[in-house]
């Protein structure tokens, strides 16, 4: 059976929770509980663990802060026999508007520290991410406090519908592949 890792990208806590940055998290979240799997706190991580058309899909948060992803990602990736080309790494992004959904099978790190880490621990920039517009509306030097800021009331409300897309993108990746996800989501 073909396993994939879906590494949600965030940070543990409740004073993170509905931050801008913390977007991997709430689909990995939304992924697991429209599949009726159950995160259970492991090694590096919490894990949960579901089977569709026949595909596995490990969906892992880390436990490690959102700058040391790399750890967790490299151990489940080895852990459970995964093929990189099977990881697909979900995370925000400042240079996309809000909502947009973008899927790269390489790329540089552009500026975010969990993929940067992960790119030293795999040692290759050529693995799967998904990128969630954050937008980038903030003063110069605030950078750190738009990312941990929570949304706001106009992003809320079209939250559920970009948050159905992007779980959808995740499986299409993982029954379909990258190029077809990438086909079907990219820029929506």
């Amino acid at each position: 059976m073909k396993k994939l890792l879906i590494a949600g990208l965030g940070n543990i806590g409740p004073k993170y929770e509905d931050t801008r940055h913390n977007i991997g998290f709430k689909i990995a979240d939304q992924l697991v509980e429209e599949n009726k799997a159950i995160f259970e706190t492991q090694r590096l991580g919490d894990i949960a663990k579901f089977t569709k058309k026949g595909k596995q899909f490990i969906v892992l948060k880390p436990s490690t802060l959102m700058n040391l992803s790399g750890k967790a990602v490299d151990y489940w990736l080895k852990e459970e026999n995964i093929e990189l080309k099977n990881l697909l790494v979900v995370t925000d992004d400042l240079n996309l508007g809000f909502g947009t959904l973008r899927l790269k099978t390489k790329g540089s790190d552009g500026g975010h520290n969990g993929l940067k880490d992960i790119q030293t621990w795999m040692n290759t920039s050529k693995y799967n991410r998904f990128r969630f517009g954050i937008g980038n509306d903030y003063s110069s030097g605030n950078q750190i406090g738009f990312v941990l800021n929570n949304w706001d009331d106009e992003e809320r409300d079209k939250m559920k519908e970009r948050m159905e897309q992007s779980v959808k993108l995740v499986e299409t990746f993982g029954l379909a592949g990258p190029h077809r996800a990438m086909n079907d989501f990219n820029g929506s």
